[in-house]
């Protein structure tokens, strides 16, 4: 479990193939920020992104462990094929603050910035979803952007999928990778798990009325 408060920005900087078919996945090499990997060990979990993955070798002097990504995932995701900056995010532990929500790192959808502007000291980040997850999404509901949580201004249903607008201070644009953004760019969406379970108990007792 993890909260979408990005502990550090780290940078992809190699990828291997782990086979020679589009059935294999890559291992990725990411590069942390100094001190980052210190108290790491071999099978923790670290969010890249918003996408939760294993640590399967790291190396505090060099400050670089590695992952494997399935084929599956890299499918399922976005900016986890390329070298670049990432989100970073250690698997919460017992004792932590919960700074921002329950973030499980899974992904559930790909979206796509559609505005990305300064409006005065802050920025203005607007992302459309895809239409399957525009049920889970609600004025000042809670969203994760590329494993940032986050907090939704505005809902604007679309033909083409719900647009979220987003206010975005200083500190979140200068501390996390989203500053990176660009009208176009692909960004990874995990929606809030109440409003999943929400949705499941009112989806059941539909089909239980209906059966009656």
């Amino acid at each position: 479990m993890f909260t979408g408060i990005i502990t550090g920005v780290g940078r992809i900087v190699a990828l291997h193939d782990l086979g020679s078919s589009l059935q294999h996945g890559k291992r990725l090499t990411i590069e942390a920020p100094a001190g980052y990997l210190d108290d790491v060990g071999l099978g923790d979990s670290i969010a890249l992104n918003g996408a939760c993955m294993t640590v399967t070798t790291f190396d505090p002097a060099s400050r670089q462990f590695t992952i494997d990504i399935s084929a599956e995932s890299l499918d399922k995701t976005c900016g986890l094929d390329q070298p670049g900056p990432i989100n970073l995010e250690k698997a919460l532990r017992a004792h932590d603050r919960l700074g921002g929500h329950i973030v499980s790192g899974h992904v559930d959808g790909v979206g796509t910035v559609s505005r990305f502007e300064q409006v005065g000291e802050s920025w203005e980040l607007r992302v459309l979803a895809p239409p399957a997850l525009a049920k889970y999404l609600a004025y000042k509901g809670s969203i994760t952007i590329n494993g940032v949580s986050l907090t939704v201004n505005q809902v604007s249903d679309q033909a083409e999928g719900c647009e979220v607008s987003i206010n975005l201070i200083p500190h979140t644009v200068e501390n996390t990778a989203l500053g990176s953004l660009v009208s176009g760019s692909r960004v990874n969406l995990e929606i809030d798990t109440v409003a999943r379970y929400v949705e499941r108990m009112l989806s059941a007792g539909l089909h239980l009325k209906d059966k009656a």
